[in-house]
């Protein structure tokens, strides 16, 4: 059974700092892409960043420059650090490991 575990989340104000952290259990963590998605209240899950098991990494657009995603195959974690945080990044985020897992999710808001 996968289980991945998200942590990290919170209030933060506009401008500031987050890491997220994911832990994935149960699978051969090496050998596996890790993807970082998010939603919004009332909109779609969209993807953030995405790493895949060699190490290249895919942001989307409204996050590059600032989001950046890295995987420790050791620990079996995928970290995201989110920097210069905006309103519009406030959403719960979710860790994913293909074909079909899933976290539980952890708020981010950014608000003053």
């Amino acid at each position: 059974q996968v289980q991945l575990v998200e942590s990290g989340g919170g209030l933060v104000q506009p401008g500031g700092p987050l890491r997220l952290s994911c832990g994935v259990f149960g699978s051969i963590f090496s050998r596996y892409s890790i993807g970082w998605y998010r939603q919004g209240s009332g909109k779609q899950r969209e993807l953030v960043a995405f790493i895949s098991s060699s190490g290249i990494t895919t942001y989307a657009d409204s996050v590059k420059g600032r989001f950046t995603i890295s995987r420790n195959n050791a620990k079996n974690t995928v970290a995201l650090q989110m920097n210069s945080l905006k309103p519009g990044d406030t959403a719960k985020y979710y860790c994913y490991q293909p074909p079909d897992y899933w976290g539980q999710g952890t708020q981010v808001t950014v608000s003053s």
